[in-house]
């Protein structure tokens, strides 16, 4: 049997770009602007419950709510975001060069302060 192989989450500048899924917020959980969101999904387990890949967005904010079990891990690479506390009050800011954990069951909201880029891993646990 053959192990797996490392993957990078950005591709070297000689491999050809991948095309990224671009979407944006669902019309009701936008609260300003309509950001246009890439995402590069680079790993998927095969089992289905981790993911990782590189994201990018455009100014905007809009309400989360993650499922129980799905927790986000990220890297902010480019960029200024806040994660508004739906429950607690008050937001926590993320610059370049910082990350964080978005844990599952968080609801609140995303806004992108500036142009954002980040590194993110998704495990999601069985419920």
């Amino acid at each position: 049997m053959t192990a797996p192989a490392i993957v990078r989450l950005d591709p070297p500048a000689s491999a050809p770009a991948t095309e990224p899924v671009l979407d944006r917020p669902r019309r009701d959980r936008l609260e300003s602007g309509d950001p246009l969101r890439q995402t590069w999904t680079r790993y998927e387990a095969p089992q289905g419950d981790l993911s990782a890949g590189t994201w990018a967005c455009e100014v905007g904010r809009w309400r989360i709510v993650f499922p129980e079990g799905k927790d986000e891990v990220f890297f902010l690479l480019e960029g200024v975001v806040r994660l508004h506390d739906g429950e607690r009050g008050g937001f926590t800011e993320f610059r370049a060069g910082q990350g964080g954990v978005i844990p599952g069951g968080f609801v609140g909201a995303f806004e992108v302060v500036e142009p954002v880029r980040k590194h993110f891993v998704v495990l999601e646990r069985p419920a």
